[in-house]
């Protein structure tokens, strides 16, 4: 007896394997996967300028890299003593307007080369729901806890979101005409917009991808119907019951490997979690000769790995 509907997938034309290099951008799930790809030693970068919720902020972010210019002093701002971008997660801050301005340049660069360069850009689109600035005009990436009075909240149209991630595209095929996209819907719950609430924004967003991949080569990966119908239950969620916990990433990863994963990468995946996990050990006696011997043996495969692989690091 099958206790539990299967959302099918099918292996991908194009896997991922260890001499590829991979972009991940987007909502906080996609935060969930770059950890994985961390992990298992694949090269990749993550969100440079943070969490991003929204498609108009990957696509600031995209057309700052590709042609935009640097961050000028008036597009930063001070609150508490702290300076802050309105394009960024709160995560690239400053005690210093300078020193924002520096490590957003720096971002910036950093994501024009990972657009340059990487064989798989995946993006995770969180929410529909965005704050227009009031002053600027200006849709943010990330409000900084300005009070709510100085935003104007709204809801993405299925076309505005299609035309933006049209837009993202469009930019990178202009630097990396080769990339493969992977998108897909955070299945994480944004409850604070409202239960009824966030079920429209995540049907703009499905709405919206599909139009849009339809037109397009570019590939979805179900992350959002797999937490909704394979894990529809509350265990499968964090403390929050907002966010995936751990046993759902995990479930969800091992449907993206099944199918973004070369089959040729698994012994390498393998030997490297078996680093990972001697890395953590912690023994009880570590002068004794049995745990010198483990770790002689932990470095071997360590050396082994990075003879084949240079761009291992293990800590």
């Amino acid at each position: 007896m099958d206790l539990q509907t299967k959302v099918p997938i099918q292996p991908a034309d194009n896997p991922i394997d260890y001499q590829n290099k991979v972009l991940l951008l987007g909502s906080c799930f996609v935060e969930n996967m770059g950890v994985k790809f961390s992990y298992f030693q694949f090269r990749n970068s993550l969100n440079p300028f943070g969490i991003l919720f929204h498609s108009l902020a990957i696509e600031n972010l995209v057309q700052r890299a590709v042609d935009g210019p640097s961050y000028s002093a008036d597009e930063v701002f001070e609150q508490d003593g702290i300076w802050h971008c309105f394009d960024a997660h709160s995560e690239l801050r400053s005690n210093d307007r300078d020193t924002l301005l520096q490590l957003l340049t720096q971002r910036l660069m950093e994501t024009k080369r990972s657009l340059e360069t990487a064989s798989h850009i995946i993006i995770t689109l969180g929410t529909a729901w965005v704050y227009r600035n009031v002053a600027s005009k200006k849709i943010v990436a990330n409000c900084h806890k300005v009070p709510q009075k100085e935003f104007q909240k709204e809801l993405l149209t299925t076309d505005e979101i299609k035309t933006s991630l049209e837009n993202c595209l469009a930019l990178v095929k202009k630097v990396n005409p080769n990339t493969q996209f992977i998108f897909t819907v955070s299945p994480v719950r944004h409850l604070k917009d409202g239960f009824v609430e966030n079920q429209r924004s995540k049907a703009h967003l499905i709405t919206a991808l599909h139009q849009m991949i339809n037109g397009n080569d570019v590939s979805y990966f179900p992350a959002y119907e797999i937490m909704m119908d394979e894990l529809r239950d509350y265990r499968f969620y964090g403390k929050d019951m907002l966010h995936p916990n751990e046993l759902a990433v995990d479930y969800i990863w091992e449907k993206f490997r099944s199918a973004w994963i070369s089959p040729d990468c698994l012994s390498v995946m393998e030997e490297v979690d078996s680093i990972q996990k001697g890395l953590k050990h912690r023994p009880f006696n570590p002068d004794s000769d049995a745990h010198q011997k483990f770790r002689a043996s932990l470095q071997a495969k360590i050396t082994y790995l990075q003879e084949k692989y240079p761009f291992m690091k293990f800590e």
